[in-house]
């Protein structure tokens, strides 16, 4: 892509991304994602009512007055962007094309953790790791993200999220935030996710397109496989077709819901034809309770 179009495409993301992320999520990110922990703060009298687990007995044998320890949450983390970047992402038939969603999706969270003063990092992925952006605060690494959301070329087309899960594993030791966004083509991932969501909060974000789901008739379709690159005709005019596709699509689903469910990970899923900011909205919502 041409730098000049580039750096207009970068801009035109960044206004309707960080207008949104500061109107709309910036205290529904806050309350949604809290924080590692509590990090100790400041020592004070002990007042009655005070839990005695608390007491610092080092203070307190010196003033020979009962101290307690004072915690404040631990506000700052690391929030981390699985994106899949795989050739399936580039169908959009009853919408936008899933790809530009899920840049836009991407650079929405990205903006809320800047907001928050947490650090942003990125995992590029199709059936390997593409790219890597190590976590950092500030404005200018966040529009560095959104260029390569925009201009990202992957070598592979395939999609493999157990490899994106494990690389999450492997490179970030601390607990962090990772959203994983991706339309979940792909069926080997059971195992990574239940591991990574032990130690990670972990949030799916599924994008998908109405079309990948229900076939219309329309007669003799070629299709190509985006990922693949094979080329088939299907004929959609037939009722039995159409059934053993939908047939295929419902099995899909089942385990794309048995999967998270068993992982115990917050999910959301949104549609090519549809407002992203209402999911999202919905999702930190029921976080926040």
């Amino acid at each position: 892509m041409e730098t000049k179009e580039l750096i207009k495409k970068v801009r035109k993301i960044e206004i309707k991304t960080r207008g949104l992320s500061d109107k709309l999520f910036a205290g529904n990110y806050h309350s949604a994602f809290k924080g590692r922990g509590m990090a100790f703060s400041e020592v004070r009298e002990y007042y009655y009512g005070d839990d005695i687990r608390n007491i610092d007995w080092n203070v307190t044998a010196r003033f020979n007055h009962p101290y307690v320890k004072v915690f404040e949450e631990e506000r700052e983390m690391t929030v981390m962007l699985l994106i899949d970047v795989s050739g399936s992402n580039e169908f959009g038939a009853a919408g936008r094309i899933k790809e530009e969603m899920i840049s836009e999706i991407a650079a929405v969270l990205a903006f809320s953790a800047i907001n928050n003063n947490d650090k942003v990092g990125v995992i590029f992925f199709s059936d390997k790791i593409e790219k890597f952006i190590p976590p950092k605060k500030g404005t200018p690494h966040i529009l560095r993200i959104i260029r390569e959301l925009i201009d990202f070329t992957p070598d592979h087309r395939g999609t493999d999220i157990s490899v994106a899960l494990k690389y999450l594993r492997n490179v970030i030791k601390k607990r962090s935030v990772a959203f994983l966004i991706s339309d979940f083509h792909d069926r080997g991932f059971k195992e990574a996710l239940k591991i990574v969501a032990k130690k990670h909060d972990l949030i799916c974000v599924r994008v998908f397109d109405q079309r990948e789901q229900h076939i219309p008739g329309m007669g003799l379709v070629k299709f190509r496989n985006a990922e693949t690159g094979k080329a088939y005709w299907i004929d959609t005019s037939s009722k039995a077709v159409r059934e053993n596709i939908n047939r295929q699509n419902q099995k899909h689903e089942a385990f794309i819901k048995d999967t998270f469910a068993k992982a115990g990970v917050d999910q959301t899923v949104i549609s090519t034809d549809t407002d992203y900011v209402p999911p999202l909205m919905k999702l930190f919502r029921q976080r926040s309770h």
